[in-house]
């Protein structure tokens, strides 16, 4: 017997035996679940997980700690990579709730509707109202089909309505305001800051990418690169497709031209016709392939194709195109 096949046979033994009929699945279950201390060798069904790379698991605190020194590194290796998969994944497209298709990537074409706390696009927006549009009037609000509010106050009762209960859109909305000092608020840049990072931790990308505008331009904080860069990061994990072509541009003045043309990829597959152009000079100065530029052309021009409508190309040309929030 060959010394593979006896490993085999030693690491399998006694399988054939193991009962996994329902009468016995939680025995099964507890043996699937077996985990190993990797400090002390220990095994056991509950220990603790390294809370960084998640690779690991210990018996306790006391475990933990001595074997940090030992695991320092590989975990620091770990967290990194764990970062990069994240950061050059490609993320879906935010879709508009009431047509599904994915939002138009201009920022203007999108409108915040206080009354339910939705984005919508604006041609549906335009389809509710059409005719009210050909008056210049808007009648309802086009995802509850609620009356619109007649004024900016009532707007802004219902926006500070929808951030009170945490609506991460309305929580950013106000960080604008404060930012611009609009709709009775005093500039506040420290306030709006502290918004968009809220905004930002409950899953609205344009949080994030704000506040690292704010770190990049010093608005309301010390200028900071490192930080700049590291709330783009977070905006672009989670979908902002601008804060993702500020980081290849970054990274292009960094000579690190690899990462920078793969944020560029990423951006221009989700619309971004400026990247698109990026990538473009990238092939013409031999970074990017022939047959990786033209599948990222190819992808840019299918998105821009699934976020085109006739709805939305009519409330562009009735001029609905000055919605508040910036995606």
């Amino acid at each position: 017997m060959s010394t593979n096949t006896a490993i085999i046979n030693s690491v399998t033994e006694g399988i054939d035996n193991v009962d996994i009929s329902a009468s016995n699945s939680d025995d099964t279950s507890e043996v699937l679940q077996q985990q190993t201390c990797a400090a002390c060798g220990k095994q056991g069904t509950n220990l603790n997980i390294c809370n960084k790379c998640k690779s690991v698991t210990y018996c306790n605190a006391a475990c933990k700690k001595k074997h940090r020194k030992k695991h320092k590194k590989v975990c620091e290796r770990r967290v990194a990579e764990l970062h990069e998969e994240q950061l050059f994944k490609d993320v879906e497209p935010d879709e508009c709730p009431i047509c599904f298709q994915p939002m138009p990537f201009e920022a203007e074409a999108t409108t915040f509707k206080s009354c339910c706390g939705k984005v919508i696009c604006n041609g549906c927006l335009y389809g509710v109202n059409e005719e009210a549009f050909k008056r210049g009037k808007i009648q309802l609000f086009a995802f509850c089909r609620e009356p619109a509010t007649s004024s900016m106050r009532e707007t802004l009762k219902l926006e500070k309505k929808e951030m009170d209960k945490g609506n991460a859109v309305a929580i950013f909305t106000f960080g604008v305001y404060y930012s611009k000092g609009q709709h009775g608020m005093t500039q506040n840049w420290a306030k709006a800051n502290e918004l968009y990072l809220k905004a930002g931790e409950l899953g609205y990308a344009r949080g994030y990418y704000n506040l690292g505008y704010s770190y990049n331009q010093g608005y309301g904080v010390e200028i900071d690169q490192k930080k700049a860069r590291y709330y783009w990061e977070l905006a672009a994990i989670n979908g902002h497709t601008s804060a993702r072509h500020n980081l290849g541009c970054l990274e292009k003045g960094d000579c690190n031209y690899d990462r920078s043309f793969k944020h560029f990829i990423i951006s221009a597959k989700a619309g971004n016709e400026i990247s698109l152009d990026q990538v473009e000079r990238g092939f013409m100065d031999g970074f990017i392939t022939r047959d990786v530029y033209a599948s990222t052309s190819h992808a840019y021009h299918e998105r821009r194709k699934e976020m085109k409508s006739d709805m939305r190309d009519k409330a562009k040309e009735m001029g609905y195109g000055m919605g508040r929030i910036i995606r």
